[in-house]
């Protein structure tokens, strides 16, 4: 960043901007950069002379204004109002670099803006460079043109794994007789994890892998992401499901499955030369496992599961909408590798303009973001109408595929009555197996797994144990959601039979 900076520098811009949580990585670049520049502009004396490069000094409100550069006392406690650091700013003769950290309150009022404006259109007098380090920043119309954005660059995967292993040293330091355990594909995979964040973050969750119990395991790999992921997601649009899934608790769903897995070398980047899966729909009848296969994604890929909330991206102010959906998926963006798991679509982006637009606006950002993603973010949508879903959302390409998942056959039936049977110690034999599957046709697995844990209580409330007898006796007392809405069904399997492919 330090060569961003120096450019920015160089090419005497009046204002530059940086937003960041990790200020003091900004300031050390400042540091650098400055060191290789004189008050002119041009590059330092070779000479080490005291002082020759651009003078830098920092401004906080707790601490007013002190110089960096040159140790030259403690600093101006009687400049520490914002107000008073602008001002002497534009009085002063020195030129150099300005750091002011967390100015980003101040930045809406008028005497402020119009003494930020004086200080950049007199700047071929007095070289006076104003740096605003925040963690969030708005420029005002009014000195836009004269204010550049320097991005603070994320430490990449060699950085990463630099920082991870200067942890490493110093708890070994401190702990010389305890070696220090660490699993090599741990190491890889909490690298790889760690993309996206600082590099003062990612120090931090090394520390609290590392420094926990004295190793760094595979068992360590979930508590960073959720750790990560607190740390990423300001809005709480986004949740991280802890609890992903494995293909052996979904029943059925070979197509699916299969495709999923064809597709794993891609996404992991283990097989450079495909390219990687952007996603998939999933449409369907109610309770029939579109959720749990959501969940199976981020299992066979093995990497976190995130969640957004369609219901929670809207806000009643104009532009919000559209900013909350940008911050979510940008925060997706420096989760990857993951999943996102958009439940529901059609509650978020259903056409209609009874909202001013905003869903429109929502769905083209969205839509863009889908077209350009370059990260490693598996987007998985579920739906269960597909009629309240704008055309531009379904065609072709937006998503890699399109699966139907269906009311599950009677092989499907019975296995997922053998997984919800065995979880909670009812033992069912083939015979019995197959003649329950049989009993409880049109039924989703939602509908399967509710007569399963219905049983459960019935046989506590008669104080008996639970078994076939009374499992197929609710299965009998239960009118199933094909019965129910059966036109509704009928309706969406004449719709997908042409349009999409079957997830069984």
């Amino acid at each position: 960043m330090s060569g961003d900076l120096e450019v920015l520098l160089r090419s005497r811009v009046p204002i530059i901007a940086v937003e960041t949580r990790d200020e003091s990585r900004v300031i050390k670049s400042l540091l650098r950069a400055c060191a290789n520049l004189s008050s002119t502009g041009g590059p330092a004396p070779v000479a080490p002379v005291r002082g020759a490069g651009l003078p830098l000094f920092q401004w906080t409100v707790t601490d007013g204004l002190k110089r960096l550069d040159v140790d030259v006392g403690p600093p101006q406690r009687t400049i520490s109002e914002a107000i008073d650091i602008l001002k002497h700013v534009r009085a002063t003769n020195l030129a150099g670099a300005y750091a002011l950290l967390d100015f980003h309150p101040y930045m809406r009022e008028p005497t402020l803006i119009r003494l930020l404006k004086d200080i950049a259109l007199n700047y071929d007098a007095c070289a006076r460079t104003i740096v605003l380090i925040s963690y969030q920043l708005e420029i005002p119309r009014e000195i836009e043109h004269l204010a550049a954005r320097c991005e603070l660059a994320l430490p990449d995967r060699d950085a990463r794994r630099q920082v991870v292993q200067e942890v490493a040293r110093q708890w070994m330091h401190g702990n010389p007789r305890q070696p220090l355990k660490v699993d090599e594909r741990a190491l890889d995979i909490l690298v790889e994890n760690m993309s996206g964040l600082s590099e003062s973050d990612t120090r931090q969750l090394a520390r609290n892998a590392i420094y926990r119990h004295g190793a760094l395991q595979i068992s360590d790999v979930p508590e960073v992401m959720r750790a990560k992921y607190e740390m990423l997601n300001h809005n709480g649009i986004l949740r991280y499901e802890h609890d992903t899934a494995h293909l052996a608790d979904v029943g059925g769903l070979k197509n699916l499955k299969a495709w999923l897995e064809k597709r794993a070398a891609g996404f992991d980047g283990s097989a450079p030369e495909l390219d990687p899966p952007k996603g998939i729909m999933l449409l369907g009848v109610q309770g029939c496992g579109k959720s749990l296969a959501a969940r199976a994604c981020a299992g066979i890929f093995n990497v976190p599961l995130l969640r957004l909330d369609c219901a929670a991206l809207f806000d009643k102010y104009v532009g919000e909408s559209e900013r909350n959906l940008r911050e979510s998926l940008g925060g997706a963006d420096l989760l990857a590798p993951c999943v996102l798991w958009v439940d529901e679509i059609e509650k978020g982006f259903a056409a209609g303009d009874a909202d001013g637009g905003a869903t429109r606006r929502v769905l083209g950002a969205f839509l863009t973001w889908l077209a350009e993603k370059t990260s490693r973010v598996f987007v998985v949508a579920t739906a269960n109408d597909i009629t309240a879903l704008p055309p531009e959302l379904i065609r072709k390409g937006r998503f890699d595929e399109i699966f139907f998942v269906d009311l599950p056959n009677q092989q499907t039936r019975g296995e997922i009555l053998k997984i919800h049977a065995t979880k909670r110690g009812i033992a069912l034999d083939a015979p019995t197996l197959s003649s329950l599957a049989a009993a409880c046709e049109g039924f989703s697995g939602a509908e399967i797994e509710q007569a399963v844990v219905a049983s459960l209580y019935t046989a506590h409330s008669q104080h008996v144990g639970p078994g076939p007898r009374l499992l197929a006796a609710e299965i009998a007392s239960t009118r199933s959601l094909a019965v129910v809405m059966a036109e509704r069904v009928r309706a969406l399997r004449s719709w997908a039979k042409e349009r999409t492919v079957a997830a069984e």
